[in-house]
């Protein structure tokens, strides 16, 4: 005579499925005897123009402001794109010969770049200011084509920048008093 197929596991595994199933068949008739109306109307919640959640809707009768969605930023603002190529000036902060890289701090910005031995056009040092092109590398932008700035031809270039910018301050300062003297004219004529 063969033996039963069904083992005292198989017997226990099947008791505990069935208590579960009955468990949740009254957890299911206790919700729905409890719920005072599930309807839709009930779970609907609204956002104010404060971004509050509340249970009333919003009232009708209130002027909207509307909001362009190309306004909203979520996050981080865009940054703006840094244009590769210009020319830019900056102190070497830190460059070590035997291994072939460094550092350059803008001036102005105070933002360092990566440079390696591979982007001179002549040997730095620290402290040395520095003209650089940047170069998108792997890792941000990497200083290129940097070269050491003459003193004498940086204090030439920036008495020229100031001689042109005291030119158009001046130049200004013309075209306003004429406005004035025009303005007296018309004034004496009525």
């Amino acid at each position: 005579m063969a033996r039963s197929q069904e083992t005292f596991s198989k017997k226990e595994k099947e008791k505990k499925r069935l208590k579960k199933r009955k468990d949740k068949a009254m957890k299911r008739e206790e919700r729905k005897a409890n719920s005072d109306g599930g309807s839709l109307e009930s779970m609907l919640a609204y956002v104010d123009e404060f971004g509050n959640i509340s249970d009333t809707p919003p009232d009708e009768n209130v002027k909207k402001k509307e909001i362009k969605a190309e306004n909203i930023e979520i996050g981080v603002p865009k940054r703006t794109e840094i244009p590769q190529t210009a020319g830019r000036e900056g102190r070497v902060v830190f460059f070590n010969d035997s291994k072939g890289y460094g550092f350059i701090k803008e001036t102005g910005t105070e933002e360092k770049f990566f440079v390696h031995v591979n982007g001179l056009l002549e040997e730095i040092k620290e402290n040395d200011l520095v003209n650089f092109e940047l170069e998108r590398g792997m890792k941000g932008m990497n200083a290129v084509q940097v070269k050491i700035v003459n003193l004498e031809e940086k204090k030439a270039r920036e008495a020229a920048e100031k001689a042109a910018l005291e030119a158009e301050e001046a130049a200004e300062a013309a075209e306003e008093a004429k406005e004035s003297e025009d303005s007296t004219e018309e004034k004496k004529e009525d």
